[in-house]
């Protein structure tokens, strides 16, 4: 392999190294949480593999948006990778030996120090030759102009200019007939795929990955109705997995489903026993952004030290719907109203206030929340201009609201230790503590 696919995949084969020892450890000494935890990591570094196998022998695969349907990619039958994924692996975890070298690297490329580092970290990689090149790209140009302004310079970088790209279309307005154009996209998607890797979509196969995946959301659901128990039965880390599962790195597996299973029958057992996995709990917070990628080192600190717990965060909240598999059409209906309407940051950053309030006043309800601490990441400027709602909606409800103003790429805007300042001032003067 050539050095330039061999840096490509450096990073996925450093994650692998590092993971592979916790997975042993895990899988030898599991506890009550370890198996839970040993079938992310595992999924992760099956996808590392597979996509290093393509690289390596020039198999076709893709690189993805979050948003685009792995219910598709998965019926298709073709590896993929999704490239924001770089920034929460080994960096989520405050563990990657690259997090400060790649964010003053990023700093000498010249964009713009408003722009959202998530975005910049992205183009610092393309640029570093850390991104695996694929067989084709499908983009995403929503919600915001930042993302629109990272897919022209991504497209336009010399090493990805001939990448095969396909981007749906997102229309402005949110009802039926726009529902009905993405489904469009959808499909045009499928013909893409067709036309670059030679993977033909199968409706059967959909349908299957679709009724599967369907169980996992269900799951999903009941998982977060399980959460507004009070205590609260998880600590963050596993919370933030379910995510991860079905919109990451595959869908319509029924191991994953029976992981959803064992997720859901091991909250209702510490329901039951009144056991949470974070005892002496003081404080429900709402998280209502994304979380940072240093959230390793703020969260266990917001548990022992305040017993504060996050009841529930944006990532987790997102209001998906199972997906009706009596039709081809009805399926990619389906498929289209979720990428284009209940992503996280899509669904509150390209709609209406009117989304951001419901979230709250719904969460805070039912979730009994004590405060909300909305992390306003300096590149979600959509979401900044709503921060006087988000505050205002609050002040009705009764429930205390932080604006903290974070980097959630990088420590050096707002470090760890102020973060932790704010927050205690926070707790203290609105008497939480």
């Amino acid at each position: 392999m050539d050095a330039k696919k061999e840096r490509s995949v450096s990073r996925l084969r450093e994650e692998i190294a590092m993971f592979e020892p916790i997975l042993e450890v895990l899988k030898l000494d599991p506890g009550e949480m370890g198996n839970l935890q040993a079938f992310i990591i595992e999924d992760i570094l099956n996808n590392h593999r597979r996509v290093i196998d393509c690289v390596e022998n020039d198999k076709p695969f893709l690189a993805s948006q979050f948003t685009n349907p792995v219910e598709v990619l998965t019926a298709v039958d073709i590896p993929w990778y999704f490239h924001v994924a770089h920034q929460f692996m080994a960096g989520g975890s405050g563990g990657s030996p690259h997090t400060e070298e790649d964010l003053e690297e990023m700093d000498k490329m010249g964009i713009p120090p408003d722009c959202c580092t998530l975005l910049k970290l992205l183009l610092y990689y393309q640029a570093a030759g850390l991104l695996p090149i694929p067989t084709a790209y499908l983009a995403l140009t929503e919600p915001c102009d930042g993302v629109a302004g990272m897919h022209a310079a991504f497209m336009n970088h010399p090493d990805w200019r001939n990448v095969p790209v396909f981007c749906p279309d997102p229309p402005y307005h949110s009802d039926d007939r726009a529902v009905e154009y993405y489904a469009g996209e959808m499909k045009r998607m499928v013909e893409f795929i067709d036309k670059h890797t030679g993977k033909t979509l199968d409706t059967g196969r959909l349908k299957e990955v679709v009724e599967e995946t369907n169980k996992g959301y269900a799951l999903w659901m009941e998982y977060n109705e399980l959460r507004r128990s009070v205590p609260t039965p998880h600590s963050y880390i596993m919370p933030m997995s379910c995510f991860y599962l079905v919109n990451d790195m595959g869908a319509g597996d029924p191991a994953k489903t029976r992981w959803y299973q064992d997720m859901v029958a091991n909250a209702e057992a510490r329901v039951r026993e009144n056991r949470p996995e974070v005892p002496n709990q003081k404080i429900r917070l709402f998280w209502y952004d994304i979380q940072p990628m240093f959230f390793g080192e703020l969260v266990p600190w917001l548990e022992q030290e305040w017993g504060a717990v996050i009841a529930m965060d944006m990532i987790s909240y997102c209001p998906y719907e199972l997906i009706d598999t009596s039709s081809e059409d009805a399926m990619f209906k389906g498929l289209a109203k979720r990428a284009f309407l209940h992503p996280p940051m899509v669904h509150q950053g390209r709609g209406l206030a009117a989304n951001v309030i419901h979230d709250i006043t719904r969460i805070v309800k039912d979730y009994r929340i004590d405060c909300v601490v909305f992390p306003g990441h300096m590149g979600h400027k959509d979401m900044a201009a709503s921060a006087s709602i988000m505050r205002e909606a609050c002040r009705d409800l009764g429930v205390p609201f932080l604006h903290i103003g974070m980097d959630i790429c990088d420590k050096r805007y707002t470090t760890v230790e102020e973060i932790k300042d704010r927050m205690s001032h926070f707790f203290t003067a609105m008497g939480l503590g």
